[in-house]
This record gives C-alpha cells, sequence and structure tokens, in this order.
C-alpha cells in the first residue's frame, strides 16, 4: 500500500469528474471517486478498470461531517495515502431572489461551499504530517461575478473561492498546493446538450469544453514545481465572451 497514491474526486460526474479521475488513473493513481448515489459511480470505475487502472467508487454525501471524516479514514487506511483531492461539486440552479426560499439558499451553501470545506479539512489532515499533496477546487464563472438569478449559486462559489484563499495562504508554506481553477464556460455535459442545444452546437467548433481539457489541467496543477505554483486559473473556450 505505501507504494500507492490516491486521489479523491468529490463529484465524480459523467464528465468532469470522472474525467480527472480517469486521468490520473492513466497516470497510476488509484482513483477514489465519490457521489451521493454509489451505483451512477460503476460505469466510471469498469471504463478505468478496463483501461489497467484502479478504482473505488463511494457513496457519500459531502455535506454529513461524519461522513467525510470516515470516508478520509477509509482511503488512508484500506486503500493509499490520498496525495491529490479535488472538489467538484456543482449545485448551479436559478431563481429569482424572490423565488429562492431559505431552503434552496442554504441546500446550494451546503453543496458548492460547506462540503468544500469538509474535504479541504479532512484531507490537509492527513497530507500535513507527510508535508506534500495537492488539493484542487472546481471554480466556476459564479465564483468572480454573480448573475442575475443565481444568488444562491454565486454566494456559494464566492465562498468557495475564499476557502481555497485561505487554505492555500496557511498550507502553500507547509508544502500542500491549493489551487482554484475556473471554468468559465460551458463544459461538454449531458446537462448543456439537453438543456441548452444551441450552444452545446458550438463543440464542432471547439466551442465548449472538453472534460478532459479540465483534467489535462489539473494533472498539470498537481505536477508543477514548488518553485511555480499557480492557485488561480481561468479556463474557457476561445468563443466564450468575457
Amino acid at each position: 500500500m505505501t507504494d500507492k497514491k490516491a486521489i479523491l474526486v468529490i463529484g465524480a460526474g459523467d464528465a468532469t469528474g470522472g474525467a480527472i479521475a480517469q486521468r490520473f488513473a492513466r497516470e497510476g493513481y488509484v482513483a477514489c471517486v465519490t457521489r451521493r448515489s454509489v451505483d451512477k459511480l460503476q460505469p466510471l470505475v469498469e471504463q478505468i478498470q478496463s483501461a489497467g487502472g484502479e478504482a473505488h467508487a463511494f457513496g457519500s454525501d459531502a455535506r454529513k461531517e461524519e461522513e467525510m471524516v470516515a470516508l478520509v479514514n477509509k482511503i488512508e487506511t484500506e486503500i493509499a495515502p490520498i496525495e491529490v483531492a479535488v472538489f467538484n461539486i456543482g449545485a448551479n440552479v436559478r431563481f429569482g431572489i424572490t423565488e429562492t426560499t431559505a431552503r434552496v439558499y442554504y441546500k446550494v451553501w451546503e453543496m458548492a461551499c460547506f462540503a468544500g470545506f469538509l474535504m479541504g479539512r479532512e484531507t490537509a489532515k492527513v497530507m500535513l504530517p507527510r508535508g506534500r499533496g495537492t488539493i484542487i477546487f472546481t471554480g466556476a464563472t459564479a465564483s468572480l461575478r454573480g448573475r442575475d438569478g443565481f444568488a444562491a449559486f454565486a454566494g456559494a462559489k464566492h465562498g468557495l473561492r475564499a476557502l481555497a484563499q485561505s487554505m492555500a495562504r496557511e498550507l502553500w508554506p507547509k508544502g500542500i498546493h491549493v489551487a482554484h481553477p475556473v471554468i468559465d464556460g460551458a463544459i461538454d455535459t449531458e446537462f448543456i446538450r439537453t438543456n441548452f442545444p444551441d450552444r452545446y452546437a458550438l463543440k464542432d467548433r471547439e466551442g465548449i469544453v472538453n472534460p478532459a481539457r479540465i483534467a489535462d489541467l489539473y494533472w498539470h496543477l498537481h505536477s508543477q514545481p514548488r518553485d511555480a505554483w499557480t492557485h488561480e486559473t481561468e479556463v474557457r473556450p476561445w468563443l466564450e465572451p468575457w
């Protein structure tokens, strides 16, 4: 077990999170992937295994402190040391401000911000004694600016960005690379294909982001030498207005 290294991907969906897990698995990392429904992870696990990699699926609610503590402990004691942790939960919803209930606002914050804190805290605990590791929080357009109808999502993503900044300033000097890449554009997902067909049509012109490109970026961030670490970077298609 001591020769293995694990990557933990919280929110390993069918697009970005799955692509990140596959990218690191190709580099020899044990992919530990999570969603609330473990059954939805089976295709991803099978893809990684069929390509010669190792993967483990976990059904857990990242908003629950006891579940995050148990998850990190299980991976560390039974699978491999967590070398990389990626927080990739979305929670992108749109409501007008007068239609945004307290329950919606709180749930979005729990999913997109509080859960990131729990992952960051627990993985930092196990990385610090080793003096190395990478923690990446996936940012979005809402991390930088709040659009109309996205008060809940923008508030959560702004909070996650602040968390990443504070953690970077605290942990970089201790050998832990904390990064916050901002994905500012539509990603090639089933959600975009179904709900935004005009935007999805730009795929043929490389006008939406390929999840594999994001995965390559995350591998690059993890591979950076300590004398040239990146904290925040922005990714968008060449056609994306900004």
